[in-house]
């Protein structure tokens, strides 16, 4: 199918993602409409009532809204059997499972950040995680965010821990020290420190440090415009129309 005949459903189409979202699907393909809490859509898009008459009138539906959505928002994607990019982070393990089961009807593309450079970065951090001993190198992953963001740490930072955790062979879920949690005491060896930080209209910034006694090693993302993770998204829904049903990352989609 001709990119420019793919419906593309915006969920949450008039948040702030949402309206970049818009733009980016009309420059591209076709904006079937989205959904949004206010009952409104920008200017000339169509507006449905539920997530359920969305998937019936797209080809591919791109979300960004809420983890508290993400399992009505699977039901509904797999009973009209609609590829599903997912970009919501927070949610958890219902949720989680919620995805897998939509993803043996459908192609779901769900990652955290769909810019190009943070894929990259996890590429990076992955090998740096092997190539590092854990006992001399010290990972630690810094992140800050607008002062609206709900979610802490980011669903970045979190996959950026869970790329050196694969690396390192273990499990992010087993090592990894955040602040937010309240724990204080020295680092021991082969723990992956989070920091969140919030404050202002920051986009999005990572960073991951690789500290020894004699050396360190850091990868840094900055996002300037947000704009930068719609276009990303909506790349991957056209790629993703024309996959079999399954579980998709960023690293599917750019052959990494």
């Amino acid at each position: 199918m001709n990119a420019m005949t793919i419906r593309i459903g915006i969920a949450g189409i008039s948040g702030r993602m949402g309206v970049y979202l818009a733009e980016e699907a009309m420059a591209a393909a076709i904006l079937a409409g989205g959904t949004s809490r206010s009952g409104a859509a920008p200017a000339g898009a169509p507006h449905y009532p539920d997530i359920l008459a969305l998937a019936r009138d797209s080809d591919v539906v791109i979300d960004f809204t809420h983890a508290s959505a993400v399992r009505a928002h699977a039901q509904a994607l797999a009973e009209t059997e609609t590829p599903w990019v997912l970009g919501t982070t927070g949610y958890g393990p219902e949720e989680e499972e919620a995805i897998r089961a939509a993803a043996r009807v459908i192609p779901v593309l769900a990652s955290p950040n769909f810019c190009t450079g943070v894929n990259l970065l996890l590429l990076l951090a992955e090998k740096l995680g092997a190539a590092l001993p854990p006992r001399q190198y010290d990972a630690e992953i810094v992140e800050m965010h607008h002062r609206q963001k709900v979610d802490a740490p980011s669903g970045t930072a979190l996959a950026i821990g869970r790329a050196v955790a694969a690396g390192r062979g273990v499990a992010l879920e087993d090592v990894v020290v955040s602040g937010r949690d309240g724990h204080t005491g020295p680092r021991r060896d082969g723990e992956i420190g989070v920091s969140a930080l919030r404050g202002g209209q920051i986009i999005g910034s990572h960073t991951l440090l690789f500290t020894a006694g004699d050396e360190q090693i850091s990868l840094t993302h900055h996002a300037f415009d947000r704009r930068v993770f719609a276009s990303g998204a909506v790349r991957a829904a056209l790629w993703l129309h024309a996959q079999p049903a399954g579980l998709y990352g960023m690293r599917d989609f750019l052959r990494l």
